[in-house]
C-alpha cells in the first residue's frame, strides 16, 4: 500500500469511525467500536475496497494514531476527535501543569475572547508538547501555540482525559487558563 492509499484509506476512516457511520450504514457501539468485518463489507458496497492486512497497516502506520483495534483486531474505532456521541470509558486523570493548543492566527482572537470551545467535537484537544499543537495547528493556517495552564485548571476542578494515542481531551478551556 503506497503512502497515497494509505493517506486516502485513513481519511476515510476518520470519516467513517469519528463523523459519519451512517454513510455507509455502519453501527458503531457506545463505546465507538465497529466490527472489522462490518466495516470492510460495508466499505466495499461503497466502492472502498481494503484488506485486513492494509487496515492494520494504517493504524499502525498512522502517525496520529488514530485508530486501535480491541485485543484479538475484530473491532476497531478511532481514539478521539469523534463529533458523534460516543463514550470512550476514558476515567479523568490529572494532567500536566502545562500543555498547548495549537491553532490558526485566524482563530486566536475569538479564543481570547471566548476560550477554546469543543464545538461540534465531543472535547477540546490539548497537546504534550509545543511540537505535536504545532503541527495541529499548521493544518488550518499560519501556526499559533497557546499554552493551558492546566494544572491550575484541575486545581479549580475541571476534568481531563488521556485519550489512547496521548492527546488530552477536555470540555472546554477558559480564557484565564490561556497564555500565548
Amino acid at each position: 500500500m503506497n503512502e497515497q492509499e494509505k493517506k486516502k484509506l485513513s481519511k476515510f476512516l476518520s470519516l467513517i469511525l469519528r463523523h459519519q457511520p451512517e454513510l455507509i450504514n455502519l453501527t458503531l457501539d457506545e463505546n465507538g467500536w465497529a466490527y472489522v468485518e462490518d466495516l470492510k463489507l460495508k466499505s466495499s458496497h461503497n466502492k472502498m475496497y481494503f484488506t485486513l492486512e492494509e487496515l492494520d497497516e494504517v493504524v499502525e502506520t498512522n502517525n496520529k494514531k488514530r485508530f486501535i483495534f480491541n485485543e484479538d483486531k475484530t473491532k476497531i474505532r478511532a481514539n478521539q476527535g469523534h463529533s458523534i456521541d460516543i463514550d470512550l470509558g476514558l476515567k479523568p486523570q490529572k494532567p500536566p501543569e502545562f500543555l498547548y493548543h495549537g491553532t490558526a492566527l485566524h482563530n486566536i482572537d475569538s479564543i481570547l475572547e471566548k476560550g477554546i470551545e469543543r464545538r461540534n467535537r465531543q472535547h477540546v484537544h490539548l497537546s504534550p508538547d509545543k511540537e505535536t499543537a504545532t503541527k495541529m495547528g499548521m493544518r488550518h493556517g499560519k501556526p499559533i501555540i497557546l499554552t493551558i495552564r492546566t494544572g491550575k485548571m484541575f486545581e479549580d476542578g475541571v476534568l481531563f482525559y488521556l485519550s489512547e494515542n496521548g492527546v488530552w481531551l477536555t470540555d472546554y478551556v477558559n480564557v484565564q487558563y490561556i497564555s500565548k
